[in-house]
């Protein structure tokens, strides 16, 4: 896929213009959305840091020609200071609740990290705008074959989600059928 990296943001007047709809990745700091934009790309896009907390803005990437991503800063990474989690909150939160050309939603999770209460609230949180969220159970690289279909069944479970990818953005495995399930359900429908 072309990529490349148009602007950052954390108000509304400054996301980019255009008609282009909008797939936001969300999840915890350290979880690799970055590296998993980065796999999508096939190059360096976006910056990544071993760091947890490196995203500190929104990040917007043109996918081609009909949609971009968006890269969010991570949630949960408790080294910042009160104030910068309550202003990256309160960007993302706009960005979430605001943009008219959001078309859905990839919680990126590391596979080796459990569901926990801030997955739960960010899917209750977006639930009344009716997006499709999908689950991306990253980092697959770092388990057997069994654990990581083990973790997949009790995160599809536990998150309830039907839309589940297993990637590994090191590896690149399952990142083509990512962004090929991405544009065929969700863009696809939209520019017809």
């Amino acid at each position: 896929m072309k990529m490349q990296f148009i602007k950052s943001a954390t108000k509304p007047s400054e996301y980019p213009e255009g008609f282009k709809y909008e797939v936001a990745l969300v999840g915890r700091s350290n979880s690799g959305k970055s590296s998993l934009i980065n796999a999508l790309a096939q190059q360096r896009v976006a910056k990544v840091s071993s760091m947890p907390g490196k995203t500190t803005l929104l990040n917007f990437f043109d996918a081609g020609d009909y949609y971009r991503l968006v890269d969010m800063p991570g949630y949960g990474f408790a080294q910042r200071s009160h104030g910068d989690q309550k202003g990256w909150r309160n960007v993302v939160e706009t960005y979430l609740a605001t943009r008219e050309l959001l078309a859905g939603l990839v919680l990126v999770m590391d596979i080796r990290r459990d569901w926990s209460e801030d997955e739960r609230d960010l899917l209750s949180w977006i639930a009344p705008r009716g997006l499709p969220v999908a689950l991306v159970l990253n980092k697959g690289d770092k388990l057997s074959k069994s654990q990581v279909t083990k973790r997949r069944t009790l995160l599809k479970e536990e998150s309830g989600l039907d839309m589940i990818w297993m990637t590994s953005a090191l590896k690149r495995s399952g990142v083509e059928e990512l962004e090929e399930s991405i544009f065929d359900l969700w863009i696809k429908p939209r520019i017809r």
